[in-house]
């Protein structure tokens, strides 16, 4: 499998694709690529049976499909856990380094790694680490922009993107944090949060908030 092929795999994962279907938009945006390539390689997965597509509906991942990405995020995880725990990157600098690491690790490199790391749930952002069967446990697809005024919630995860992962270091929020929304703009306009972790009041560009996924908490 080529690696272009393997970075679709791994954004559909992310966006939850193993569980429900994603749209061509949200893999555009993801990948940061022009709309004619998404359609393109989701025509070549759909015939490797890796992914089924239902016109106006979206895609979703084949049991093949689920597994194979949760490998392939499995390395890229266990990459990042490395760089940071062992290596001391900073955590929204990891991305590029994992992304090269990931396509030459093997089964049993990947299964060293984790040894080594002592088998880690969770990368840096917040992403759940597949076992090597490419098991893993549901995250949060909930996005931050979808919940409602003075909803509470906890960060969970960051989707896995180098500028995704610098912006949210740069407006200080962090995964594991409590916020509660508390403004909705106008016109795609930033939303705004009170993280209660910090005691800061954040303004959360529309796009960021898209791909920053959390467990809402339930009012008393």
């Amino acid at each position: 499998m080529t690696p272009n092929k393997e970075d679709y795999l791994k954004i559909i994962f992310e966006l939850g694709g193993d569980a429900k279907k994603v749209t061509n938009k949200e893999i555009l945006a993801g990948l940061n690529v022009s709309a004619a390539s998404v359609t393109e390689m989701v025509n070549k997965l759909v015939k490797e049976n890796y992914v089924n597509h239902t016109p106006y509906q979206g895609i979703q991942l084949t049991s093949e499909g689920a597994r194979e990405a949760a490998l392939l995020v499995r390395n890229h995880r266990l990459w990042e856990v490395f760089l940071v725990d062992k290596l001391h990157y900073q955590f929204n600098t990891v991305h590029p380094e994992a992304e090269q690491l990931e396509h030459v690790t093997n089964h049993d490199l990947a299964e060293r790694l984790a040894d080594f790391l002592g088998h880690p749930k969770r990368c840096p952002h917040g992403g759940i680490i597949p076992n090597a069967k490419g098991e893993f446990e549901q995250q949060s697809h909930h996005a931050l922009v979808d919940l409602e005024v003075g909803e509470k919630a906890v960060i969970e995860r960051v989707l896995d993107d180098n500028d995704l992962l610098k912006y949210t270091l740069e407006i200080g929020l962090t995964v594991g944090d409590t916020v509660t929304l508390t403004k909705v703009g106008l016109f795609e306009s930033p939303i705004t949060v009170i993280d209660e972790t910090q005691q800061t009041e954040i303004q959360v560009g529309i796009k960021a908030a898209q791909h920053i996924f959390v467990t809402p908490i339930a009012a008393d």
